[in-house]
């Protein structure tokens, strides 16, 4: 399933394609982090309930959701998703897959062998073809595949529509061996990662020419030569059937057809639950259902004590009975139209539970991590310090924890942007940017600049004699004869504070002093710069006419209702943020998004005495201070807050929950945030790739070619001819030179130790610039029929299709056709 906060590349694609995300550093700690050993690292195993293939039963199928059909079946061009690599993977050559341990591994269905046997005076790889692979036209996978393939990627060609070319450029020739079953490529300069190339294997049909390559492929593939073949493509009910190839040399596939269908998140419990997949990538709250339902197997057929009225208390459901039995017959008919609404679901929910409990959870963690992108192309996060402080605020250790934690899956930060716990040459990168440390965000913050006066403060380059300065003396003088004036009344209020406290026992002059006091009490509270409860009524009104703004469109499932909406989510306002106008008379709003809960509620953590900082407070409760007060940081007049943009979507709970922690730890070190919630399909496009943000939360898939597939996004952005930047996949827009030409060096060294030094070269490099900014490998959660074999949460490795099936033999059909 694919998830919000994942870029699909735009210039060139990463490799895998399964998910769909300046100037020079002083470095002075990477001496310690670029040198030394591999750290040890265990990776989580994959959970696939794994079965040899003698216990897997021949027939049957299995329907596998996806979320969308496949834009294309062309795997290289730049609206392939996640369902063109799930597919594809099934009916092409791939000839590298990556292992449990995210290392590419060579395919023996396709290979016999593939090395590099000269390196000089240039790099020559030969590939030794298995000689029972050919295509499922009968034809021989051969060397015109491969010349095919590598003319209509290497970019010399324009007619073709390709989204990369990554390695392809580097190919000097390709010619035939000894014989038809050897390929020879020759390379024009080093490549590392020639294992990366032509996988997918496509056959000369389709890379022969521009138009079979980029329209003839993109809603069929004719001619395959993996364990299945392309049997219908039905759009109208959202499914790509494929059939067992007659034709495939290897290990027969133990399923006569595998049918992938179009299954939307939101729809994924109700699917399961009808028998309509037997598949699929599930989230967290699907996942606690079916654990639930397997719980409740033996409870004797009783209602589950979840779920629809479950919360319902005794005293509640006798009201409830009262009402729809009692003399007020227009009160009875709705407290038992309620009633029965309330039946229905209950009876709904059993009925899904039961089925349910014929389902696996299995879990892993995705070859996939979630980062903090941090904007560095202008504002305050284009100076690094402010970059260094953010990161240098941030718990990683609690993010990670707030998302694996309740999911049973090991909560470690991870530490590294070009590999992932468990793969050859993790190293743990972070020390060249340093630990969480409040003190030091802040010494970095005030370095550059920020302080807790400077949104007071009038900008350094205001020229003397200007109108503004001369307004500014003379605001200097009427303040400093208002504070004369107002220290001796506050003064005068404090005496008579103490006075109050020595005869407070006095009941016949308590309600005079009372009076003065109060006035007194609000002349002290003038001085320190706080608002008096009248004052908070009408910033509040004026905020909501002219400082908050609403993204996206109403009634958005898994929006969220304003602090101030109704318990009954009336409220057909989704998103809501303050504006940037808005900003000082209303930096409590700034807080809202972080302590309202999904479902409109006040997070448990976040409560506070008098209801929840950010909420609308009935009339009367005093007003918070204003943001200077609070500490916030400002300079020249403005105060230091960031725009998070954050997908508004049902599947995003988990990012947003990570973006109210985040903006929680910056608040700590004076750092204000505009938290923006947005639709899930605008989310990437209009504001991460085009730059309309200052943090964001995103995804980038784990790669075995980290120099070829690492090098877009973290290349030093360059400028165009009309003055904007060509950021190729570094939507951070923060690079260096020095990370660049280290990317180059590894993409050319042959020897793969060298290659993984300098690649944590690079990644300390990188966690040093502070405009990416790793969290956590991504959880991976994957329902199952529980009877099947050999599927489920995969982690790195790519799925072997041939084997999967179910342990025992069905005896009427699949399960997928038990509710047709």
């Amino acid at each position: 399933m694919s998830h919000v906060g994942v870029p699909r590349g735009t210039v060139r694609k990463r490799r895998s394609l399964a998910l769909l995300t300046t100037g020079v550093l002083t470095i002075p700690v990477l001496a310690g982090c670029s040198s030394g050993g591999e750290e040890t690292s265990r990776g989580v195993p994959q959970d696939i309930a794994p079965a040899a293939r003698e216990t897997v039963a021949d027939g049957s199928t299995v329907n596998w959701a996806v979320d969308a059909l496949p834009a294309t079946f062309n795997a290289f061009q730049a609206d392939a998703d996640s369902a063109t690599t799930r597919i594809t993977g099934a009916l092409l050559p791939t000839l590298f897959p990556m292992d449990k341990s995210g290392q590419p591994k060579l395919n023996p269905d396709y290979l016999e062998s593939a090395k590099v046997i000269e390196r000089e005076p240039k790099q020559v790889v030969l590939y030794k073809l298995n000689q029972q692979a050919v295509w499922s036209d009968g034809r021989e996978i051969g060397a015109p595949d491969f010349v095919a393939q590598w003319r209509a990627l290497s970019g010399k060609d324009s007619a073709f529509w390709t989204a990369r070319n990554s390695g392809y450029e580097r190919i000097e020739k390709i010619e035939r061996g000894a014989d038809d079953l050897q390929v020879r490529v020759t390379f024009s300069k080093p490549y590392a990662d020639w294992r990366s190339l032509f996988s997918p294997l496509y056959p000369k049909e389709i890379t022969g020419s521009p138009d079979t390559f980029n329209d003839g492929a993109r809603t069929t593939l004719k001619n395959t030569a993996g364990p299945f073949v392309l049997r219908s493509v039905s759009t109208s009910k959202g499914t790509v059937t494929l059939a067992r190839n007659p034709r495939w040399w290897g290990d027969k596939a133990k399923l006569d057809t595998l049918v992938f269908r179009a299954v939307a998140a939101k729809d994924r419990t109700q699917a399961l639950a009808d028998g309509t997949v037997d598949v699929a990538d599930i989230d967290a709250a699907t996942a606690d259902r079916i654990t639930l339902a397997r719980r409740d197997r033996g409870n004797n057929g009783q209602q589950p004590a979840h779920g629809p009225g479950s919360e319902i208390t005794p005293a509640a459901a006798l009201r409830s009975w009262a009402l729809a039995h009692g003399s007020d017959e227009e009160a009875a008919e709705i407290a038992q139209a309620a009633r029965e609404k309330n039946r229905k679901a209950v009876v709904a929910y059993a009925t899904e539970q039961k089925a349910l409990r014929d389902f696996a959870v299995r879990k892993s963690l995705e070859p996939a991590y979630t980062q903090l992108a941090l904007n560095g192309e202008s504002g305050p996060l284009a100076d690094d310090r402010v970059r260094r402080a953010v990161a240098r605020a941030l718990d990683r250790q609690e993010l990670a924890q707030t998302v694996l934690g309740p999911l049973g899956l090991p909560a470690k930060p991870l530490g590294s942007h070009l590999a992932l716990a468990g793969q050859p040459g993790y190293k743990d990168g972070s020390g060249a940017l340093g630990d969480q440390n409040t003190k030091e965000a802040q010494a970095l913050l005030a370095d550059a600049g920020w302080t807790r006066g400077g949104a007071a403060q009038l900008p350094k380059d205001t020229k003397a004699g200007s109108e503004a300065e001369k307004k500014g003396d003379k605001d200097a003088k009427e303040d400093k004869d208002k504070d004369t004036k107002d220290g001796a009344e506050a003064e005068k209020g404090t005496a008579e504070d103490a006075k109050k406290d020595e005869d407070k026992d006095a009941k016949t002059e308590k309600s005079e002093k009372e009076s003065k006091e109060e006035k007194a009490d609000e002349e002290a509270e003038d001085e320190k710069g706080d608002k008096k409860a009248g004052r908070a009524s009408e910033d509040s009104a004026a905020s909501r006419d002219e400082g908050l703004y609403i993204v996206g469109e109403d009634n958005k499932p898994g929006a969220q209702a304003p602090a101030h909406a109704s318990a009954s989510g009336a409220s057909g306002l989704h998103v809501i943020a303050p504006a940037r106008t808005a900003a000082a008379q209303s930096a409590a709003l700034l807080r809202q998004a972080g302590v309202v809960g999904e479902d409109g509620t006040v997070a448990a953590q976040d409560k506070q005495p008098g209801g929840a900082a950010g909420a609308y407070a009935p009339v009367g409760t005093a007003a918070p201070a204003p943001a200077a007060a609070k500490g916030q940081l400002g300079k020249d007049g403005k105060t230091l807050t960031l725009r998070f943009v954050l997908p508004s979507g049902p599947g995003s709970q988990s990012l947003r929950s990570v973006g109210d922690k985040i903006a929680t730890m910056l608040e700590k070190i004076g750092i204000g945030t505009e938290i923006t919630k947005v639709p899930d399909e605008s989310y990437f496009k209009d504001h991460i790739a085009s730059g309309e943000y200052d943090l964001a939360l995103y995804s980038w898939p784990a790669t075995a070619y980290p120099a070829t597939d690492g090098r877009p996004i973290y290349a030093k952005p360059e400028p165009a001819t009309d003055g904007s930047l060509l950021v190729e996949q570094n939507y951070t827009r923060v690079g260096t030179d020095h990370i660049d030409q280290l990317f180059d060096q590894a993409a050319a060294e042959l020897d793969e130790k060298a290659a993984r030094e300098l690649m944590k070269q690079a990644d300390a490099r990188i966690w040093a610039a502070a405009g990416s900014i790793p969290l956590f490998q991504r959880p991976q959660l994957v329902a199952v029929d529980k009877k099947l074999a050999n599927v489920g949460a995969f982690g790195f490795a790519a799925p072997r299709y041939q084997d999967i099936g179910f342990k025992n033999r069905q005896a009427a059909g699949s399960p997928a056709d038990r509710k047709k």
